[in-house]
């Protein structure tokens, strides 16, 4: 069972992204999402880093509240 804590700077290393707190900050204000656009739709992810934000999100799964903060914060950085 993984037992990493489930915080922002595991989500960016578990998306293989630079997951010091500059990095996060840096990374969110360079890639604002306009309103509508899907987070795991968006044109910076990989097929795998997409793939995995799209099923957690849908399924709820163990990482959700972490990528729905990770949506909020780039939706609202424009």
């Amino acid at each position: 069972m993984d037992e990493t804590p489930k915080t922002l700077e595991n989500l960016f290393s578990q998306l293989g992204l630079k997951s010091d707190e500059q990095s996060i900050e840096t990374f969110i204000a360079d890639h604002p999402l306009a309103e509508g656009v899907e987070l795991f739709e968006a044109p910076f992810w990989s097929p795998s880093q997409a793939s995995f934000l799209k099923e957690e999100l849908l399924k709820d799964g163990p990482w959700a509240l972490v990528v729905d903060e990770l949506n909020v914060r780039l939706h609202t950085s424009r």
